[in-house]
């Protein structure tokens, strides 16, 4: 796993300023920044915020900027225009996009590789675009821009992990091909994915239309039905981002939620009968629609692992690992030849209560919590 920086973010989506967003460096020209931002000013584009209930006082300052001439604002970007001083604050040359997109802009040729082979490739529109879809693409980042900049970061990341995952699996052949080993690994498929995933795993907590700020124009009593609107917003989104870079390798989603997923994509008299029937079953069904898989499984390593009621690991499975794997976490820092233990129980609970369930592993538990709570 790549260490980054502590003070660097793995994925960046700013606002439209000329400072690009894989390494934070104004490019360019004085001139250009200030022409660009006034471009984007005159096209109703912010380079703060949106305009919104939580911004008023913010757009109506900026309703009352002097408005400058179009061709003012030109010559500020196309360099006719010179002003004083600027020379005092030299910048970067700016470096186009290797897909030709002309969207994005780099300070070198290393800046623009390093962010072409972690996600951008994918979400170019350019001509050297790797996306199989550029008008589905271009679709995207419409929706994007028009409803919420976050999705272009989740794009980021969904990328990213699709490319990382590609190098995964390329290193992997390779290896397969010095051994002589010319059948395909499809058992690979998983774990390569997993690893790929690795580096933004840690930042999933929730998802997020059940986790984000309730507006302050927003009444508590209108909760359910806000997030109902994100969630829509971001399943719009998805969908438009998935006929853009769809990798099947990559989707391991269950077929039952594909099936109602389906279903609510269908045009509305259609949706409407059809909903007549499923409606009752997914409802029935709740939340746990989406899971892919569920039952019992026997993990070796796991099971050589004794229990602790202090214990200094947690053997547990995410509902987003599909791949059949269970994760084994430390609790705390492990000393050199120290016994790693997990806990069969909720340990939690009161003394009595731990040791009539551990009865139904055969053994009654004596370690130092016990010792020190027992008679």
């Amino acid at each position: 796993m790549p260490n980054f920086p502590a003070k660097s973010p793995l994925f960046s989506a700013l606002r439209p300023f000329l400072k690009f967003s894989f390494c934070f460096r104004f490019i360019g020209s004085i001139e250009l920044q200030i022409g660009r931002k006034l471009y984007l000013e005159e096209l109703g584009v912010s380079a703060v915020d949106e305009c919104g209930s939580s911004n008023e006082m913010r757009c109506s300052s900026s309703s009352g900027k002097t408005r400058l001439p179009q061709d003012t604002i030109q010559s500020l970007m196309n360099g006719s225009l010179r002003l004083p001083c600027s020379e005092n604050f030299p910048l970067p040359s700016v470096v186009p996009c290797v897909g030709g997109c002309e969207e994005a802009y780099y300070c070198s040729k290393t800046c623009a590789k390093a962010d072409w082979d972690s996600f951008h490739s994918l979400l170019c529109t350019g001509h050297g675009s790797l996306s199989p879809n550029t008008e589905a693409l271009l679709k995207f980042m419409k929706h994007a821009n028009e409803t919420n900049d976050i999705f272009i970061l989740a794009a980021k990341v969904i990328s990213f992990t699709i490319l990382r995952y590609r190098k995964l699996k390329a290193a992997n052949v390779e290896q397969q091909e010095k051994r002589y080993t010319s059948k395909p690994c499809n058992s690979c498929i998983f774990p390569l994915l997993l690893e790929a995933w690795k580096p933004v795993s840690m930042g999933f907590k929730r998802r997020w239309w059940d986790c984000i700020a309730l507006p302050e124009d927003v009444d508590s009593c209108d909760e359910a039905e806000f997030r109902m609107q994100i969630k829509d917003l971001a399943f719009e989104s998805l969908q438009l981002l998935k006929e853009a870079i769809y990798d099947e390798e990559c989707a391991q989603s269950s077929p039952v939620e594909d099936y109602f997923l389906y279903v609510d994509d269908l045009p509305p008299s259609q949706k409407k009968e059809a909903e007549k029937i499923t409606k009752p079953f997914l409802d029935a069904l709740g939340e746990d629609y989406a899971i892919s898989c569920q039952g019992t499984a026997f993990f070796p390593l796991q099971s050589c692992m004794n229990h602790s009621c202090i214990p200094n690991a947690k053997a547990f499975k995410r509902e987003e690992d599909r791949d059949g794997q269970a994760t084994i976490v430390a609790l705390r820092p492990i000393l050199k030849e120290e016994e790693i233990t997990i806990s069969y129980i909720d340990e939690d609970l009161p003394y009595e209560e731990r040791q009539e369930l551990l009865a139904d592993y055969g053994f009654r538990c004596k370690c130092r919590r016990c010792t020190e709570e027992g008679p």
